[in-house]
């Protein structure tokens, strides 16, 4: 069984490597992980997970927007 800490683990990529590429956007159905790269949001479905990896985020200092952080679709 996994622990809420492994759960955020896994999204380790989104907060351990300095970038640009992962934006926390505050979208008008709530906040998420946007993929620059992909010009996609990640997928985290679960509530307490995500909420942990936006923390972490925070914490490396990624980029947080209200606007659309990605390109034309």
């Amino acid at each position: 069984m996994s622990t809420h800490d492994d759960r955020v683990r896994r999204y380790a990529h989104l907060w351990s490597t300095p970038s640009d590429r992962w934006v926390i956007w505050h979208a008008t159905d709530g906040t998420m992980v946007f993929d620059t790269m992909t010009n996609c949001p990640e997928f985290i479905d679960d509530g307490p997970t995500l909420r942990g990896v936006l923390r972490r985020m925070r914490d490396a200092g990624a980029p947080e927007t209200d606007d659309y952080p990605g390109g034309p679709c």
